[in-house]
């Protein structure tokens, strides 16, 4: 619609538009776009139909066959192989896990016929830095789905303080952009799971409001559930809106150290003694620490603390085997990701070279092991051994081939023999 508007002494008017799809004019609304016959549209018509869109998009992406091309237990565990070294038993049983979670989704509320299939949680038992989270990370990469992250540690019993079980589900909705059909197929990593065990071995007055009290809220979280989350996190209450979500269709991933797991093991399988020779038996014991976590069992998981109906929840237990010398040092150098392999793509980057001589890569290991926090004390070793290095890279020589042996690593030479010579600034002219 076109308007005639008098604007002052010359008489000249002006045009004033009004959007064909709320009506509004210039002036009410701001900037209008003209389009053909006549039809404009305002500048808060344009947002509108921009989110309008971005929600139909969502909506095809989740009711389009998103796990009709599902790949093969051996396909993911192929392409767990390119970022997790070792770990073997773990990664098939994840690849199963995952393969059936999704296969189920496929079908209408996990019904086929007369069957129902239920969900397979997974419960992941290992030393800190044996690839629990890495797996975790990997796999939800891969599959392409909402991927978070929680710390059990921090949860506690509703009414207390600390985070209730439901920020767990906001962490994973933030995750799909607040998109709820796509959180609902995701992917919850719970760390330290181990530390919500109720303690049986110290009577205390107080209440374990972080132990069983937290085990039995995740407990229907688990299985599933429409549970309210608080739009903004934090604690709840009565008058505050909430999200719906239903946790039937999330794969929860469950990880943790469970220190003492092993001599509970070894106690029900009447290997440990004591007396004579108990100093060599334990040396024994330590050599065949992750055989005897691949016996656990929820027996064992009970004596340690945690509860049975959420252990009947992760039927999929899986143990990880703590990191040799070997392996540390094919994470230093096989993944896609290896350090090795960034530093040698810094050194191309200022067209050098960069060359680890083996010796130096087992001392690398070495160092690793003995700080006791798996394939994470890589980085801080390499970190230790390269700062300086690169910190003098960009001002050596170009085209030149630098090989870090083992006296580099100790800290006994340096791969810069001498210091580089500086450019002299030109001095302007007055």
């Amino acid at each position: 619609m076109t308007q005639g508007n008098n604007n002052g002494k010359g008489g000249s008017k002006r045009r004033s538009h009004n959007c064909s799809f709320c009506g509004k004019s210039d002036s009410e609304s701001g900037p209008i776009i003209e389009g053909p016959d006549n039809t404009n549209i305002c500048a808060g018509c344009v947002e509108l139909c921009d989110s309008i869109i971005e929600q139909e998009k969502r909506k095809i992406k989740t009711s389009s066959p998103m796990f009709s091309t599902i790949p093969s237990p051996r396909s993911i565990k192929e392409m767990l192989d390119d970022y997790v070294i070792g770990q073997e038993k773990a990664k098939k049983r994840l690849s199963v896990a995952v393969h059936n979670h999704y296969k189920r989704l496929t079908l209408k509320d996990g019904k086929s016929g007369d069957v129902e299939i239920d969900k397979s949680n997974v419960l992941m038992i290992g030393p800190t830095g044996c690839g629990k989270t890495l797996l975790a990370k990997t796999l939800a990469r891969f599959i392409d789905v909402p991927f978070a992250i929680s710390d059990a540690t921090t949860l506690t019993e509703a009414g207390y303080v600390g985070e209730d079980v439901e920020n767990i589900l906001l962490r994973l909705l933030q995750a799909a952009d607040y998109d709820i059909e796509l959180a609902q197929r995701g992917i919850i990593y719970i760390d330290e799971v181990d530390k919500i065990g109720k303690t049986n071995q110290n009577v205390s007055i107080t209440r374990d409001v972080s132990g069983e009290g937290v085990q039995q809220s995740l407990l229907k979280l688990l299985e599933g559930t429409i549970a309210n989350i608080p739009p903004q996190g934090g604690r709840k209450h009565p008058e505050q809106q909430y999200i719906q979500m239903d946790t039937s269709q999330i794969l929860f991933i469950c990880g943790g150290t469970f220190s003492g797991l092993a001599d509970i093991i070894k106690k029900r399988l009447g290997r440990q003694k004591i007396g004579f020779g108990a100093e060599q038996i334990q040396q024994e014991a330590e050599k065949e620490k992750d055989n005897v976590l691949d016996k656990v069992t929820p027996e064992d998981l009970v004596h340690f603390g945690m509860i049975p109906e959420l252990l009947g929840r992760l039927p999929v237990m899986t143990a990880l085997a703590p990191l040799d010398e070997e392996a540390l040092i094919r994470i230093i150098t096989e993944p896609k990701n290896a350090l090795i392999k960034q530093y040698q793509k810094f050194f191309a980057l200022e067209d050098c070279e960069l060359e680890f001589t083996e010796k130096a890569l087992i001392a690398i290991a070495k160092k690793a092991l003995i700080r006791d926090t798996g394939a994470r004390a890589i980085r801080g070793v390499m970190e230790e051994i390269m700062i300086d290095i690169m910190y003098e890279l960009p001002d050596q020589k170009s085209q030149e081939k630098y090989i870090i042996d083992e006296k580099i690593v100790e800290g006994e030479s340096e791969l810069f023999k001498s210091p580089p010579k500086r450019k002299k600034a030109k001095k302007e002219p007055a």
